[in-house]
């Protein structure tokens, strides 16, 4: 950690990724096996984040049952009749775990279209229609418009799409923490290659901590 990667508490958002019911749930088509135990950790960030008032972005996946959207390597398995994290189905919806309180539904069709939904005083869902985050969407536009500098990290099934998108942040000169008891997945090799381009790794209580002294204007 040094001057241009440590993280600025008071110009952060959390990121939580793909954490939905198709990807989680014991009875899950897609289950990721891990997801479901970190969800307490992720509670824990999200429960400070909202009490500090800074911006929330629950990242997801929508696989529409033509399969016309679907990434090659799960195509065929969409197009012979699997549903997954499919459009207006309750597989598709954020766990309830990380929902704000009265959280409405998920607009797919406002999703699709690349539109941030908000559902939260600071919070927001949005689609990624492949492994990064940033691939083929206004996430960067969006945060910068907010004053983003520093992403923190939480989520589903670490080498595929956390992975990614932390190393998209990187390429965008954000900065970037990842909370590794907050994601699924995760491996020591992996912690070992992102913390050599400069993300920075903390446990969940030390986020929190930090985040807890933060007053963000409402």
């Amino acid at each position: 950690m040094n001057k241009y990667t440590a993280p600025n508490w008071t110009s952060s958002a959390l990121i939580t990724i793909d954490t939905q019911n198709d990807f989680t749930q014991p009875d899950a088509p897609a289950r990721i096996a891990g997801t479901a135990e970190v969800l307490p950790y992720m509670q824990q960030l999200l429960q400070a984040y909202r009490e500090a008032n800074l911006p929330i972005i629950h990242v997801i996946r929508l696989y529409q049952t033509d399969g016309a959207n679907v990434d090659i390597c799960r195509k065929e398995l969409i197009e012979n009749g699997g549903v997954i994290a499919a459009p207006g189905t309750d597989g598709a919806e954020l766990v309830p775990e990380i929902k704000p309180q009265e959280a409405p539904h998920l607009a797919s069709d406002i999703l699709l279209q690349g539109e941030f939904q908000q559902i939260g005083p600071n919070e927001w869902v949005m689609y990624k229609p492949r492994w990064g985050a940033f691939y083929g969407t206004d996430l960067e536009a969006f945060l910068r418009e907010k004053n983003v500098d520093t992403l923190v990290f939480s989520g589903c099934n670490f080498p595929n799409c956390p992975r990614t998108t932390m190393y998209e942040a990187s390429e965008r000169d954000f900065r970037v923490v990842m909370v590794p008891n907050a994601i699924s997945g995760v491996y020591e090799l992996g912690i070992t290659e992102l913390s050599r381009i400069g993300i920075v790794m903390l446990p969940t209580n030390e986020v929190v901590n930090e985040v807890a002294g933060v007053a963000a204007p409402l």
